[in-house]
């Protein structure tokens, strides 16, 4: 006679373990309906069977030619230059607001994405109610855990019984009608579960006297009386924290976000700005006279723009090894499908012009297998695809003097960008027992 241990997944799957209801989410397709920062005006759409719609079209785009609507907020949005932490501070509530649920930049310096640390703040100290994205994640592993508990203890349950059963039908039962230790003991140390801890101390029994409690009731309500909510307003602690790449996305590209240097409160120029974003991405920071064609701030910068023009919500990824993780709407929508790696390509034929240069090239293209295996493997664990990024590598455009002035500043950052070319490679993880074709 067999263990039916499909039986606790039946009982768990027609209903039996009571589950606390999960509180409603909020309305993620109402807060993140614009994918950047910026408002657009389309034209109303065309129906064929209704004459009236031209009419609609042809006023719309009157009044949008004669009195055009501005895309761009009025004030614009402000960050701060941090050198210490080698990236953007966003400290107002609001612009911090704007800028991740408009495009999803930044991250919040106490949270792990969403800037989310005043709203825990708030229900650690009971003046609201609700959830945020952290404790819906430590509360969804909780239950996670203890769905899993509870299943390991129907299992032992279905296994005893079975046993009794066993035990019954061979004559094995002793004359307290009970199962021999050792036998049950050895199947239950063969269908233990890892996830269950039988490490944690035993729970204490709360002390009780003869028909009285342990703590009288007075005393509770007189504890109760002395406590008091906090009055004062909770200072917000956290600001956003903006990489270099969304910050000089959204200076340049977009054209909506101010950098001022904290020192002298002035606003950084775009030229400027490039210049100091490609001095730090070295350590320690390089001199900002000579602009690189191959500086890592550039390879990465033109992969984000990259990404970004087709319409990708691209966020760092460090987390798994890889610089850019592409998401298809957002990280509070779905899990990214694509890790982005940045790799130099040096195609063009003034790379191979001289010995040294060709030995400099050759030294900095040279990864080993060992390397693409392990990034590849780590993609494949998390279920995500791995996309090689090539950038190709222009000649210095220091004797283009329409590009670069003699100071080094970049005039024209559209030209100078201009020159990059990207090309994408995606690699999967070839396994024997699935590509069997």
């Amino acid at each position: 006679m067999g263990v039916d241990f499909e039986a606790p997944n039946r009982d768990i799957q027609n209903g039996n373990i009571a589950k606390l209801p999960r509180p409603p989410r909020p309305n993620c397709n109402k807060i993140h309906t614009q994918p950047l920062p910026v408002k657009t005006y389309p034209l109303p759409p065309l129906i064929p069977h209704n004459p009236l719609s031209l009419l609609h079209i042809a006023f719309t785009y009157l009044s949008h030619l004669i009195f055009p609507p501005s895309s761009h907020p009025l004030a614009p949005l402000r960050g701060y230059f941090s050198a210490e932490t080698r990236s953007i501070h966003v400290t107002d509530e609001k612009t911090a607001r704007v800028l991740w649920e408009h495009g999803f930049f930044g991250k919040g310096s106490l949270s792990r994405s969403e800037p989310a640390w005043l709203e825990r703040e708030k229900i650690r100290q009971g003046l609201v109610l609700g959830n945020t994205s952290e404790e819906a994640t430590r509360k969804r592993r909780e239950e996670r855990k203890q769905f899993k508990t509870e299943r390991a203890r129907k299992e032992r349950e279905a296994i005893e019984e079975k046993l009794v059963e066993e035990a019954i039908g061979i004559g094995n039962v002793n004359r307290n009608g009970d199962i021999e230790q050792s036998v049950a003991t050895q199947f239950e140390r063969q269908l233990e579960p890892a996830d269950v801890d039988h490490h944690d101390p035993p729970s204490v029994p709360s002390p009780k006297t003869d028909g009285q409690l342990a703590v009288p009731l007075s005393d509770v309500a007189s504890e109760i009386s002395h406590l008091q909510l906090p009055t004062t307003a909770i200072i917000n602690q956290e600001h956003l924290q903006l990489t270099f790449e969304e910050a000089f996305f959204l200076n340049y590209a977009v054209g909506v976000l101010e950098i001022q240097d904290p020192l002298t409160s002035q606003v950084i120029a775009t030229s400027r700005l490039l210049s100091i974003c490609c001095s730090y991405s070295y350590f320690p920071p390089k001199s900002p006279s000579y602009l690189a064609p191959d500086d890592p701030f550039l390879l990465s910068y033109v992969v984000y723009h990259h990404f970004r023009s087709l319409g990708w919500v691209v966020r760092p990824g460090v987390k798994f090894g890889v610089d850019h993780l592409l998401y298809n709407r957002g990280p509070v929508f779905t899990h990214a499908e694509f890790a982005v790696i940045v790799l130099p390509s040096y195609n063009n034929a003034y790379w191979s012009s001289t010995t040294e240069l060709s030995e400099l090239v050759t030294k900095k293209q040279t990864k080993t297998w060992w390397w693409l295996h392990c990034v590849n493997r780590v993609q494949a664990q998390v279920k995500k695809t791995l996309v090689v990024a090539y950038v190709e590598v222009p000649p210095p455009a220091s004797d283009d003097e329409s590009i670069v002035n003699e100071d080094g500043d970049v005039v024209d950052i559209g030209g100078f960008v201009k020159r990059y070319k990207v090309r994408e490679l995606i690699l999967k993880r070839w396994t024997l027992n699935r590509n069997k074709d």
